[in-house]
């Protein structure tokens, strides 16, 4: 009778083990959780319009590498100086793209990047400055020949 015990704990374990790998998360992004992703970078200071660049083409024949840029103009001294820039978008499956931290000896607050986008959509450019307030752009982006997609 152990021996049908362990094989029947054995199946059990293998049966929990096969579905975890089998759940499939979503292949788009969701509007809490792209609130989610802002909210944690602003820290529940609200964005305000203006202030940041972001440099996006509107109409990309690739979304498997589309090249952006944000920018904001600042002294960069140590009382007034960007502290990051961050990319969000709202349908990819990651809705943090990527968030550059800077100082005061980093010259100029501008990052450069390329990123993948799972379909047309917003892409969200926050810029958080040393006065504690956050700057906010978007660009609306169509997307031809989608990316990051999972099935």
């Amino acid at each position: 009778m152990q021996t049908s015990s362990r094989l029947l704990i054995t199946r059990r374990a293998a049966l929990a083990g096969a579905a975890a790998l089998l759940t499939v998360r979503p292949a788009f992004g969701t509007p809490e959780s792209l609130a989610a992703a802002i909210r944690d970078f602003t820290g529940g200071v609200e964005p305000q319009s203006g202030g940041v660049i972001l440099d996006l083409p509107p109409l990309v024949e690739n979304g498997n590498s589309v090249s952006v840029t944000v920018r904001m103009d600042s002294p960069m001294t140590p009382e007034d100086h960007v502290q990051a820039l961050a990319l969000f978008t709202e349908r990819n499956p990651q809705p943090n793209v990527a968030i550059f931290h800077l100082g005061p000896r980093s010259g100029r607050a501008i990052a450069t990047t390329r990123m993948r986008l799972a379909t047309s959509q917003t892409v969200i450019a926050l810029a958080k400055t040393s006065d504690g307030r956050i700057w906010r752009d978007q660009v609306e982006v169509i997307v031809t020949l989608a990316a990051c997609v999972e099935g």
